[in-house]
């Protein structure tokens, strides 16, 4: 397939999710803060609460409505610019966005209506609990969406089927496997305390904002420390479920933890790099491993195998990877013959010996073992962005928590204000690394070990992917605009408050 259609295609894609991207961690974090604030107003019962949460419920809107529109479009992509892909997986990929679609979405599409027009008419604690239910909605449409990705991190619970060379789900146990593996709940819980992290920093660089100009100054504490006690709790919980990633991604992923640190030679005590030349012996084999002595690979080692597996086994190199690989396709080619001119013992054998090689399938695709090694560069830049700005994002919000315990004057901080400010765009930045980490580390493959992008993409033309990028460019940088000129005049105008 040309490799210009693939390129336009990754990069039409890339762009489609990035921006969706900039519009669901803040859903997914204001709509806890949100919560919160609305349960503080149900149980105080202060009027001053309901408009605090009103005004955040304005931001929450405008967010929302985007999002969905840049979502739609990046499920629609599969069908058009990946149709290889969605024939060959369709059954597995499809089943949780259709739940996500079915259940999910419009649970939280049903209850956002009583959240913004159900103020007077429905009791405070059905209020409420619309209010945490659009927030559960969107929640469970983040993890249907994130099982969907997970499995092509870590495909598993499917059949291979030759008669209809797709992958299928033989019962409810291997739906299971699928929705619940180690993979899902780990990229779930990391992404879903992102998202609230997003929230929380949106929240406080926002009150930071009214105070640098003395405006609105309790409403800004109040939503001040409420996000930042959020912001806190989820750079906790980031670290942890970083940490758990880190395992799975060892375990599943080796090329792309590899990748992370730019580990070319493998060691029992490989170091974790924080820039350049500094570095902290042996950090990597813990975090990789929770082990002080394991041998974690590199790159070459990958690529040349002969290391010992935790399962005991010796890696196999890429070479009799590919060699293993194009002879499962070759015996597919050979199976199926066998079966439309009805040689049925052939075909039985032809079967046998696909099963036998099938854990290689996708790199009977592989070309050149080279292929098989991520951008390095920016995934290893990308990661320490991620991880750089998450520790900075955690000392701001730990520094507000204490000034406000201890009753200190926030407007005669300056600084940090600006900083807590300076951090919304910063947040967003951390965000997208952190997406380029899951997703440029894996490739070349769309599935890992299953598919490669090369055999993924549709037949179209490499014209229209090119223009089809830059009309959805166009359309989607005109929303952002129009969603940050809404957000702006929002924040200008202010909350209803009397001070």
């Amino acid at each position: 397939m040309d490799v210009t259609l693939i390129d336009w295609s990754r990069a039409q894609f890339a762009l489609t999710a990035m921006y969706h991207w900039l519009f669901v961690p803040l859903t997914l974090g204001l709509g806890v803060i949100m919560g919160i604030m609305e349960t503080i107003y149900v149980v105080r019962g202060e009027d001053y609460w309901r408009r605090v949460t009103q005004f955040w419920m304005k931001v929450f809107g405008v967010n929302f409505a985007v999002g969905v529109a840049t979502g739609l479009i990046l499920e629609f992509e599969f069908g058009t610019n990946w149709s290889n892909y969605s024939w060959l997986v369709g059954d597995i990929f499809g089943a949780p966005l259709a739940i996500e679609g079915i259940v999910a979405f419009f649970m939280e599409s049903t209850f956002i209506a009583v959240m913004y027009f159900g103020w007077n008419k429905v009791s405070r604690g059905f209020h409420l609990a619309s209010t945490w239910l659009t927030t559960l909605g969107a929640t469970l449409s983040a993890w249907w969406i994130l099982v969907a990705n997970a499995w092509m991190q870590y495909p598993v619970g499917t059949t291979f089927n030759p008669d209809t060379v797709r992958n299928e789900m033989a019962s409810i146990g291997s739906f299971l496997q699928v929705a619940f593996s180690p993979m899902a709940v780990v990229k779930f819980c990391h992404t879903v305390s992102a998202g609230w992290l997003t929230g929380a920093v949106v929240v406080v660089g926002i009150s930071a904002w009214y105070l640098l100009r003395h405006r609105e100054e309790r409403f800004a504490r109040s939503s001040m420390l409420v996000g930042s006690i959020v912001g806190l709790v989820a750079c906790g919980m980031v670290m942890l479920t970083g940490d758990s990633s880190g395992i799975m991604v060892g375990k599943a992923q080796p090329m792309k933890l590899a990748a992370f640190e730019g580990l070319y030679e493998g060691s029992e005590q490989a170091p974790f790099t924080i820039v350049g030349d500094i570095k902290i012996p042996g950090m990597l084999t813990v975090l990789a491993t929770h082990k002080l002595h394991a041998f974690v690979p590199g790159i070459n080692d990958i690529l040349e195998g002969g290391y010992m597996l935790p399962d005991s086994t010796i890696a196999l190199s890429a070479e009799e990877k590919m060699s293993r690989g194009a002879e499962a396709l070759s015996t597919l080619r050979y199976y199926r013959h066998s079966r439309a001119a009805g040689r049925t013992q052939e075909a039985v054998v032809m079967k046998d010996e696909l099963l036998k090689n099938l854990p290689y399938f996708g790199y009977g695709h592989i070309k050149d073992k080279q292929d098989l090694v991520p951008p390095v560069p920016i995934v290893f830049w990308a990661f320490r962005v991620m991880v750089g700005l998450g520790a900075l994002f955690c000392l701001i919000f730990f520094l507000l928590i204490v000034m406000q315990w201890k009753k200190v004057p926030l407007t005669r901080w300056p600084l940090l204000l600006h900083t807590a400010f300076w951090c919304i765009p910063l947040v967003y930045v951390c965000s997208q690394a952190g997406w380029v980490c899951a997703e440029v580390g894996r490739q070349p493959w769309a599935i890992q070990d299953l598919l490669p992008v090369t055999a993924a993409a549709s037949s179209l033309q490499t014209t229209s992917v090119r223009i089809t990028f830059f009309i959805f460019l166009a359309i989607f940088t005109l929303l952002l605009i129009a969603e940050l000129r809404i957000l702006f005049r929002v924040v200008k105008k202010g909350p209803a408050i009397e001070e």
